[in-house]
């Protein structure tokens, strides 16, 4: 129907705003900053002063907002898991994990949220150092700990 809306959203599985399920994709990228600092490519106070305004609620907080506004009937609230890297899929019997090409697939998609940010912040010529060096700290990332990105899936239809 023309009044219902979906919505997908990247949560938390739990409550704790600094669980691993937001901030380990973040303090990966935050390192990656760093990492240009170190070798003087980047000024710390740039660093200090940039701000990727994005929250990850959980579907308890989502759940509230809907019911709080009233504007909305909720229909359908889930969430499921999966992997940082979409390519990497138990039920695919032919992957093989590379955590080359796995730090390049989640860098690639960092770089849809984050490019127009970093380049207004810190200048376009960063980008492909910031991200080639992303890729390499989630590809390590990804070689030990198999991690998981929450998702939740939005069904509503307006009042």
């Amino acid at each position: 129907p023309e009044d219902e809306y979906c919505c997908l959203l990247y949560c938390r599985s739990i409550t704790d705003p600094t669980s691993k399920d937001c901030c380990a994709i973040w303090g990966l990228f935050t390192k990656s900053l760093l990492d240009l600092v170190a070798e003087g490519l980047v000024r710390e106070s740039d660093v200090d002063s940039f701000n990727v305004p994005y929250y990850h609620p959980c579907k308890e907080e989502v759940r509230e907002i809907i019911e709080t506004k009233g504007s909305f009937v909720l229909n359908k609230l889930e969430t499921f898991e999966m992997n940082w890297d979409f390519e990497n899929d138990i039920c695919n019997e032919n992957f093989v994990f590379e955590n080359i090409k796995s730090g390049r697939n989640v860098a690639n998609c960092i770089r849809a949220v984050t490019e127009s940010l970093v380049a207004s912040h810190f200048g376009e010529t960063i980008i492909d150092d910031l991200l080639s060096r992303y890729a390499q700290h989630v590809g390590e990332r990804l070689s030990y700990e198999k991690t998981k990105q929450v998702t939740t899936v939005v069904s509503m239809t307006m009042k």
